[in-house]
């Protein structure tokens, strides 16, 4: 028995190795080329993993080929913003739907679920014609208004407030607390994990949006880093210069990949927690 559970550990380990090469090896191979000196070594067989010399220059010569300074600010800007409304309406909408006892509040949660199962890319026509009519293209408000709502997040935060026990909300409901009192003291510090995996996949969606910025502005004073490193091919270190777009691409990875590496262990436990009650 001890021989069997060692085997099966260790093909569990080879398996898991060979997939996080898998993974991984595209990202080394994006860090290998944005430090790589000139395109001769970039397209050197067999590849050089290790540039010599490492070009550290690069990274500066990527980040003024654009106005990405620019492009830094509409991306926190407008994610942020994004993940705080977001963020506000989940935790009302989900309390609502998960504490509060009104006519027809689970066929109002299944109709508000069934937009889970709507692509994204049907509601592009209509909200752009939306915003192209209201005249407020080519602006902030684009970037923000058709992501103020989210069923996703409702849906989430409402399983972590399903968990809080009710003898809480019954205590505080004996004391005289009011709704916004109970979602403030007792929902919110309770779901802390859960929020902060909300907020960190909202905020990676965000960022790493490309196609809903790329077709609603049309101005560097609003493009965000993703449009950026696309426009970038049209400066002088851009084009096939893969070096100089290797450096640029790792410039926008690095915040998610610092967020999630602060995050990880709230990551981790709000997934473990959302999803294991109904109600």
């Amino acid at each position: 028995m001890r021989i069997s559970d060692h085997l099966y550990r260790g093909i569990i380990f080879i398996v898991l190795a060979a997939s996080a090469v898998v993974v991984l090896l595209p990202f080394l191979w994006m860090v290998s080329t944005s430090l790589k000196p000139d395109l001769r070594a970039v397209y050197q067989f067999p590849p050089q993993w290790i540039p010599d010399p490492i070009a550290w220059e690069n990274y500066p010569k990527a980040w003024n080929s654009a106005p990405f300074s620019r492009y830094l600010f509409n991306s926190v800007f407008t994610s942020v913003t994004v993940v705080a409304i977001q963020l506000i309406n989940g935790c009302l909408c989900a309390y609502a739907f998960s504490w509060l006892k009104f006519p027809g509040r689970d066929w109002l949660f299944l109709l508000f679920l069934a937009v889970l199962m709507v692509p994204n890319e049907v509601t592009i026509v209509p909200n752009y014609v939306t915003l192209s009519r209201a005249g407020a293209l080519n602006s902030y408000w684009a970037l923000i208004v058709p992501f103020m709502a989210t069923a996703f997040g409702t849906f989430l935060i409402r399983q972590a407030f399903l968990q809080v026990p009710s003898d809480l909300v019954d205590a505080a409901v004996v004391d005289g607390a009011s709704h916004l009192q109970i979602l403030r003291h007792i929902m919110i510090p309770l779901s802390v994990p859960t929020l902060l995996t909300f907020m960190l996949l909202n905020f990676s969606w965000r960022w790493n949006d490309y196609f809903w910025v790329l077709i609603v502005t049309n101005s560097d004073l609003l493009r965000t880093l993703p449009v950026g490193v696309i426009a970038m091919r049209a400066g002088p270190e851009g084009g096939s210069n893969w070096h100089y777009m290797m450096a640029a691409t790792v410039i926008v990875l690095l915040p998610i990949l610092a967020l999630f590496i602060a995050a990880q262990r709230y990551f981790v436990e709000g997934i473990s927690r959302t999803g294991l009650r109904g109600g």
